[in-house]
């Protein structure tokens, strides 16, 4: 992995990872993966970290009998939560390469999975992360993010916190001792 520096031109296909100091209920301990960023327009990812423990076709019934049934979901942010968001991906190890379907039709979702692609990953995402136009460079400035390219085997591996630790790790090794620390320091 590499990081791509306090002022990247473009967050589109990078994944924000929260500092440990970020403390807000919608993003502490996440993992972001952003879809959309430009200086004029902010920013739009979702939560990739945060399973809910339910699929497709647990909460919507018209999903109840088709292949995406199985679909994992995922708490994608705290705007709209209510709007699904399916998206996916594949991460190529051979050649380095994350390719990624974003806010795609559950009939392209569909097709996906009937073709059956070694290593295509389909997730829903409950709603979203979104940023306007410069706040989050703002919130950059203020070491509230770190800025991670994609680890493919990483996002296919880890879950959770772990996945948050892996890559806060991974790019800032100094960070990972507060990654790591508990959340009530008494109870140490």
């Amino acid at each position: 992995m590499r990081d791509l520096g306090e002022n990247p031109e473009s967050l589109s296909g990078s994944l924000l990872v929260s500092h440990p100091k970020l403390l807000s209920p919608s993003f502490k301990q996440t993992v972001i993966l952003i879809s959309v960023h430009s200086d004029d327009e902010g920013a739009f990812g979702v939560i990739i970290n945060r399973p809910l423990g339910k699929c497709l076709g647990d909460i919507q019934d018209e999903f109840d009998s088709s292949p995406l049934a199985a679909v994992p979901l995922y708490s994608g942010g705290p705007v709209m939560g209510d709007q699904l968001i399916l998206s996916a991906w594949r991460w190529l190890p051979e050649s380095g390469t994350f390719k990624l379907y974003f806010g795609i039709s559950p009939d392209k979702a569909e097709a996906m999975l009937e073709e059956a692609e070694p290593g295509l990953e389909v997730r829903g995402f409950l709603g979203y992360a979104g940023w306007g136009k410069g706040q989050i460079e703002n919130e950059l400035k203020q070491d509230s993010w770190v800025v991670s390219a994609i680890d493919g085997g990483a996002i296919e591996t880890f879950e959770e916190v772990e996945l948050w630790r892996r890559i806060l790790g991974q790019n800032h090794p100094e960070l990972r001792w507060l990654a790591d620390a508990p959340d009530n320091p008494s109870r140490n």
